[in-house]
């Protein structure tokens, strides 16, 4: 019952802020904030996801609700972005169940946009439900403890007549280690680098926006993958559902395949 109570509260919560809120498409992690302009303008709202799935991870295992902020001047683009799992993550490891608190994020950024090309950085932070460990500690930046982690993008996104999109993103400081001794990924003292790349081509069909994409890696990590090689592939489809002269609800599907972990997602995105 208590589940279910749950369900109802975010569904009235979702109605509700979908009236006053103008429909804007899904951010992820490292997505680009809404295009800059010269005007100054204030986005606020938020995705409900059935599964949080990033670069073909699945983080939280869990329906999750996605809150963005952001503040755009100019070229510029300030802001946050958060992912908040609606329950425990578990997971089965011969015998024995194991759980762990819900699963949380909050990633600052900020952009610059100009022509065809953007650069954004991305904080990325993971808070941990153990206090007393330095990583848990959000004003902690020592590179060998902080849980932050810096990344540098660079997007490309074509012109209208040839819309190709292009990702080149890089960690570059904090909680991204090489191997230790043993060859273990995120277990070593030094800085691993890790890259990942991404190529996608959106194009219309009868009302819907369809994306299809590729991603992959150059060489091992602890974020994506302990060997080089296409991690995240598939297919994005958005659709705008009018509710009224000014406003919009878009909703979104993503059909992820994941070749290194060999693992596929179907997710379903309500935008508001």
């Amino acid at each position: 019952m208590r589940k279910r109570g749950n369900l109802l509260l975010m569904i009235l919560l979702v109605v509700c802020i979908s009236v006053s809120a103008p429909a804007q498409e899904s951010q992820e992690a490292t997505a680009v904030a809404p295009a800059p302009s010269d005007k100054v303008s204030l986005n606020l709202g938020a995705d409900l996801v059935t599964r949080y799935i990033w670069r073909g991870q699945n983080y939280g295992n869990s329906p999750a609700i996605q809150p963005t902020l952001s503040l755009n001047a100019f070229g510029f683009s300030i802001g946050a972005w958060g992912s908040y799992a609606l329950s425990r993550y578990t997971f089965q490891v011969n015998d024995s169940v194991s759980v762990q608190d819900n699963y949380s994020e909050i990633d600052l950024f900020i952009s610059y946009h100009y022509s065809f090309f953007t650069l954004l950085l991305t904080d990325y932070y993971v808070p941990i439900p153990i206090d007393t460990l330095p990583g848990a500690d959000y004003f902690n930046w020592n590179n060998n403890t902080t849980w932050h982690t810096l990344e540098l993008s660079l997007i490309l996104d074509g012109p209208e007549k040839f819309p190709i999109e292009f990702i080149a993103s890089t960690l570059l400081y904090g909680a991204d280690k090489g191997t230790d001794t043993t060859g273990v990924y995120g277990q070593g003292s030094t800085n691993n680098f890790s890259t990942y790349f991404e190529l996608s081509y959106p194009f219309q069909v009868k009302g819907f926006t369809i994306k299809p994409f590729i991603g992959g890696i150059p060489f091992g990590s602890a974020w994506y993958g302990p060997k080089a090689g296409i991690n995240n592939v598939g297919v994005h489809v958005t659709k705008e559902i009018p509710i009224s002269k000014k406003y919009s609800l878009p909703v979104q599907g993503k059909l992820v395949f994941n070749p290194l972990s060999k693992k596929a997602y179907l997710v379903f995105i309500l935008s508001i």
